[in-house]
């Protein structure tokens, strides 16, 4: 553990490695997805994960011809630790923080908290559409698939963005609200996504956390 931790034990650097999980990005990009980090400090935290062998840099082939940061083989092995701590850190009461979730950090939040015995026999593939990032989600045989891009012949087609799915998935907000506002929209079948987003109940909370608000979802 302390030799682990000399390497993706500084602040930050587990959370760039989250970024990246679902495949590589834009020095830009990370920085987006982590708004609380100065860009000089998630400048040292990838110079520290290149060196550790956690981080690379590459070019991506045309049209695109971006500089970019993705994983090694060595950074990779590191998505169990992130989901073992995602669902540890699940069972915290919520910060009323305001602050809305990467499409990354969505993407761990419903990996984390997808609940196979509430799925049952949902069979479905569907594509999420986030503003300008899209998901695609394959649910069969009580397992969740989950990955940046296009499902091939989705079930469904979700379009709507980071905060809304957000508070779909987790904080109860009705379907019918999120639609008749223009912040949803749902093609193809529509009683498998609603049943979709019906997979991701919140762990319940640990009793007597500091410094914590619980959210109202989580009051009721």
């Amino acid at each position: 553990m302390a030799r682990a931790l000399d390497v993706v034990g500084e602040r930050w650097a587990l959370l760039v490695v989250r970024e990246l999980v679902l495949g590589p990005k834009r020095f830009t990009d990370l920085a987006a997805g982590l708004p609380g980090l100065s860009q000089n400090v998630l400048s040292q935290r990838l110079r520290e994960l290149e060196d550790a062998g956690v981080v690379r840099r590459a070019r991506l082939g045309p049209p695109a011809g971006s500089r970019v940061y993705r994983l090694t083989e060595r950074g990779a092995d590191l998505e169990p630790v992130l989901l073992a701590l995602a669902r540890w850190g699940a069972r915290r009461p919520v910060p009323d923080t305001g602050a809305d979730l990467s499409v990354d950090a969505l993407a761990f939040a419903l990996r984390t908290t997808f609940d196979p015995a509430v799925a049952g026999d949902l069979c479905l593939r569907a594509t999420v559409r986030l503003d300008d990032d899209v998901l695609r989600l394959d649910v069969r045989d009580g397992r969740l698939d989950l990955a940046r891009g296009e499902a091939d012949t989705p079930d469904c087609v979700l379009t709507t963005d980071p905060a809304t799915l957000r508070a779909l998935a987790f904080g109860g907000r009705p379907v019918a609200e999120a639609e008749a506002s223009g912040a949803l929209r749902i093609d193809g079948d529509r009683p498998a996504a609603l049943r979709l987003l019906r997979c991701f109940p919140r762990p319940t909370p640990v009793e007597n956390e500091p410094g914590a608000v619980r959210t109202g979802a989580e009051r009721r």
